[in-house]
């Protein structure tokens, strides 16, 4: 069998067939709408369209830009990764003389677009991985690219990955201005952040672990009058801003601090954290948490406490990817209870049954 005939397969069924007409509507209406100054990321970013993400955006990427404009392309496995995203948008930003897209392929998401120059899309990459793929594409819109660009998009490569460089006059001067998202405009960015009374050492709000004490029917009641976190302990630090998700292709937060106060994250922190964590999927199915710990995921939180690693002061990072993302914030707060001494406060009642901590 031919290699055309292999590509056609596709179209051989009914749904095949109206997949693929769909895929090239909507890529035609994208081709038109790139010119002077639209740029690719920002277009997918608005739409937010399922079916424009993964392995199809993909298909974009080499049909849009590479076939269609032209635009110069540098790929690079990260050999280190910058620690401040939002200052590389920043630099981004002052290249007016150039457009610039960004394709990260995310170890656990896949393949991740957004235009550079803007914070909040590249902040929907997450944490940046040292060993996977970014691609940069640079060009001039409809006009034709020169080596300008490919130095463009050479020089973001070196700087994403942790590197410096100033970048040449040519790219300062020119059209290719920031211009702000419709979705960012029409949305309310959610906030992310820790609340006034974990950053001035407080304990963590009692409310929703008291409403998990009707759920274990009566037998955790213990859970509102758990002793407070010392005032020493570090309050949940977040590295940036979340962005504000909504409905389209799947995006992830930044990275959140949690900071071990107990002396040593044993079994009983694991188990209040696997708690945590499935009343929270219990809540928001379509969401997915995910834990990191010295820069590695963690697939299994019970190897938090076999490594024996985790203790006073260390920290484990997590995010949280889907779409429409809700109480992070409220998730962060539980989970640096569930790492403190006040772990038993979700230990209390039947295991089989789900905390009910977020409403």
């Amino acid at each position: 069998m031919s290699k055309e005939s292999i590509n056609l397969e596709v179209l051989s069924t009914r749904s095949g067939f109206n997949s693929a007409v769909k895929h090239m509507n909507k890529t035609m209406e994208l081709a038109g709408t790139l010119g002077a100054s639209a740029n690719l990321g920002d277009l997918l970013y608005e739409r937010g369209d399922e079916n424009l993400s993964g392995e199809r955006s993909a298909l974009l990427l080499r049909m849009l830009l590479i076939d269609k404009l032209g635009y110069k392309a540098v790929s690079s496995n990260l050999a280190g990764v910058a620690t401040d995203v939002p200052a590389l948008a920043a630099e981004f930003e002052k290249w007016k003389g150039v457009d610039l897209v960004a394709a990260y392929h995310h170890p656990d998401l896949g393949l991740l677009i957004a235009n550079p120059k803007i914070g909040e899309e590249l902040a929907s990459f997450g944490m940046l991985r040292r060993r996977e793929l970014l691609v940069i594409y640079a060009g001039k819109g409809s006009a034709p690219s020169d080596e300008a660009c490919q130095k463009a998009a050479e020089l973001a490569i070196t700087l994403f990955q942790g590197g410096k460089g100033k970048a040449p006059d040519a790219l300062l001067k020119g059209n290719f201005t920031v211009k702000k998202p419709k979705k960012e405009a029409a949305e309310k960015p959610a906030r992310a952040v820790a609340p006034k009374a974990a950053r001035a050492g407080k304990s963590p709000a009692k409310s929703a672990p008291a409403k998990a004490a009707k759920a274990g029917r009566g037998r955790v009641a213990s859970v509102a009058a758990a002793p407070r976190v010392s005032a020493r302990v570090a309050p949940p630090v977040v590295t940036t801003a979340a962005p504000a998700i909504s409905k389209g292709p799947v995006r992830m937060t930044p990275m959140y601090s949690v900071v071990v106060s107990n002396e040593l994250f044993h079994n009983g922190n694991v188990e209040a954290w696997k708690r945590i964590i499935a009343s929270y999927n219990a809540k928001y199915p379509s969401l997915q948490v995910y834990i990191y710990y010295e820069g590695e995921r963690i697939l299994d939180i019970n190897s938090l406490f076999k490594w024996g690693k985790v203790k006073h002061g260390s920290a484990i990072m997590f995010a949280v990817s889907g779409n429409d993302i809700k109480d992070v914030a409220k998730l962060q707060r539980y989970l640096v209870q569930g790492a403190s001494s006040q772990f038993e406060a979700f230990l209390h009642g039947p295991v089989s049954n789900v905390l009910k901590l977020f409403g």
